[in-house]
């Protein structure tokens, strides 16, 4: 689906209470800095081959030294010393250089939001849950970029909040207590909407693949015993794994166990994951660090 057919059908939303319909456009989204559109652009193109990136990344100065600074950190494990986009292009992959490129994009928009310690505990909750669903991603043979790029969005409707209205929002995720529905409860009192719906706002004003709309909503989806793992799968899992090693969304959250939780994945994907949440934590914190440390 193309930037206009999902315009058209946000549009339509909005008659029956949808996305477009929230009360946005007087509250003066923050613009988006120009290294983070240029990242942007280069996710929004699903065609985009390599070269293309390459030469993309190259032409912005600032987006090439961020790019290679994240491909050279603990974030992303590499074997090799990175020294070029083109180099970079070809250890990471297509889908993960695009995923380097939303990081940069999304760090770039927080901006002055993650001086709050809360919100940015939102922060690395989603870049945690990104890197725990590339490794599942990989036992269950699906892309572990697409898997990382879907981790660093599902969150996007509160990163977008923490954006709106960083001081409110900042104090809501510090007192609340209980689950993740019963923060979007919370969150729709405040701002006469939730996180989901600005999530599906955001995915429409910024002209993202359609795929994330679907990922945005990993949560609802329930697997059935016996049913191969799909992409939303992977990110739910990422999502809880990443709540039970301590990456929680707020202080109060409630937390499904982690031994639990490996319980219900499947052996191969469970072959991937430290047993030891304590050990997994550790591994998890070492890569965020590296990416806050710039």
């Amino acid at each position: 689906m193309d930037s206009i057919t999902r315009r058209g059908a946000t549009a339509e939303s909005s008659k029956t209470g949808g996305a477009a319909g929230l009360p946005w456009a007087h509250l003066r989204l923050p613009p988006f800095p120009q290294v983070a559109l240029r990242a942007l652009e280069l996710v929004n193109d699903e065609n985009a081959s390599m070269r293309h990136l390459s030469d993309v990344i190259c032409a912005d100065p600032a987006l090439s030294c961020e790019v290679l600074i994240i491909a050279n950190s603990a974030l992303l494990a590499q074997r090799h010393h990175v020294t070029s986009i083109v180099q970079a292009s070809v250890l990471l992959g297509t889908n993960t250089l695009k995923g380097v490129c939303l990081t940069v994009a999304v760090r770039a928009y927080l901006n002055g939001a993650l001086r709050y310690p809360s919100l940015r505990a939102v922060w690395r909750h989603s870049l945690a849950s990104a890197l725990i669903a590339e490794q599942l991603a990989g036992g269950a043979g699906l892309d572990k970029g697409i898997a990382y790029t879907g981790g660093v969005m599902h969150e996007i409707g509160r990163l977008g909040l923490a954006v709106l209205r960083p001081k409110e929002y900042a104090a809501l995720l510090e007192q609340h207590r209980g689950s993740r529905n019963t923060l979007l409860e919370s969150e729709q009192e405040i701002f006469g909407f939730n996180s989901c719906h600005a999530g599906e706002h955001l995915v429409v004003e910024w002209n993202l693949p359609v795929h994330f709309l679907d990922l945005l909503h990993a949560q609802d989806h329930v697997r059935h015993s016996g049913d191969p793992w799909q992409m939303h799968d992977v990110v739910r899992m990422g999502c809880h794994l990443a709540e039970a090693a301590g990456f929680t969304l707020f202080p109060g959250c409630e937390v499904v166990p982690y031994a639990e939780l490996l319980e219900s994945i499947p052996v191969r994907e469970r072959s991937l994951l430290n047993t030891d949440v304590t050990r997994l934590a550790f591994d998890i914190g070492s890569r965020i660090k590296a990416i806050e440390s710039f």
